[in-house]
């Protein structure tokens, strides 16, 4: 549990009594979790969208098992494995869920890989294919590839027949080549002259220079898809600091010919178009099964260990998703 917004030392591990289910809830034994960036974002109360204040329980989300459920739920069914996003109280053994908005996990496929998919890879999904709506051929760089988002739109891009370049730290650099990018200093000065005609989509989830080096690597009819503010995070900017960002994503998306620019929230996307998270991360799971996609697991830890992961995944060089196991 959250005591205070600001460092990892903030966490404390806190015994509650095992919720009972609603009408229209289930109850869940949490199988995996995963712990990632925009979970430091909420710890240091820079997330524009949390509500809530500290006490909190944190975690995005969820692969868990039905254990229970409450009145007028007819499915899914006690003992089925399902996944949901959550934004907090996913650091924890039980919660309870909306029955009508989690999707069911194959018995078969690993809690962790699959918990993977329902923020970072459907984040990437339809990052690729409901906002910037790629085409085969195009050609995209990813800005922060070697991150949980970054890996999976490189992989994705790919499969959807584009070409793929990842902009990464030199220590990233083997990783991105075997996702299949051509990987990219991010310590060049200049995206812009990588690329003869500059790019189709370029996809930024750090924000460095308030998004100014990727709007300017865009060719004349190209788009930037924004996701993600890890350098103003890292630098503890202000939230009205990384209101300015967005408000320049703004301007430059409603004044500039041919080019266009937004920040993608996949919460948002959801809140309207809940059918598009239900079909996209059900494709996901399907492609895990099929082996046509592999998440990176980096670890598996448990409650105790949720402070040491926000301080690892904060100092960056993780090549994988560093995951939640609560009843481990």
């Amino acid at each position: 549990m959250l005591q205070k917004f600001g460092g990892p030392d903030g966490f404390t591990v806190a015994e509650a009594p095992v919720p009972e289910p609603s009408s229209g809830e289930v109850l869940v034994k949490v199988l995996a979790a995963s712990v990632q960036f925009t979970d430091i974002m909420i710890r240091k109360g820079q997330y524009p969208d949390l509500k809530e204040k500290p006490p909190i329980v944190l975690g995005y989300d969820l692969v868990g098992e039905v254990v229970k459920v409450g009145p007028g739920v007819a499915s899914p069914f006690v003992g089925q494995r399902v996944a949901d996003m959550t934004m907090t109280g996913s650091y924890a053994q039980y919660r309870t869920l909306k029955a009508d908005r989690v999707t069911v996990v194959d018995m078969a496929l690993d809690p962790a890989e699959a918990t993977s998919l329902v923020l970072s890879w459907t984040t990437a999904y339809q990052l690729l294919h409901r906002d910037a709506r790629v085409k085969k051929g195009q050609k995209l760089l990813v800005i922060g590839a070697a991150g949980a988002v970054g890996q999976a739109l490189v992989v994705l891009g790919t499969l959807a027949g584009c070409e793929m370049w990842g902009a990464v730290h030199a220590r990233h650099v083997e990783l991105v080549r075997s996702l299949g990018a051509a990987p990219v200093d991010s310590d060049v000065a200049d995206f812009a002259q990588l690329l003869p005609g500059n790019f189709d989509v370029v996809f930024d989830g750090i924000g460095e220079q308030g998004f100014s080096r990727a709007w300017a690597a865009l060719g004349p009819r190209g788009r930037l898809s924004a996701f993600g503010v890890s350098a103003g995070v890292q630098r503890n900017a202000s939230i009205a600091v990384l209101g300015f960002w967005l408000a320049k994503l703004w301007w430059w998306n409603t004044f500039s010919r041919g080019r266009s620019a937004g920040f993608f929230s996949i919460t948002s996307a959801r809140t309207k178009h809940p059918e598009w998270f239900v079909a996209d991360l059900g494709g996901l799971l399907g492609m895990l099964q099929r082996g046509q996609i592999k998440p990176r697991v980096a670890e598996r830890i448990g409650l105790d260990g949720v402070g040491d992961a926000h301080t690892r995944i904060e100092r960056g060089g993780l090549e994988g998703k560093i995951v939640l196991v609560p009843n481990g």
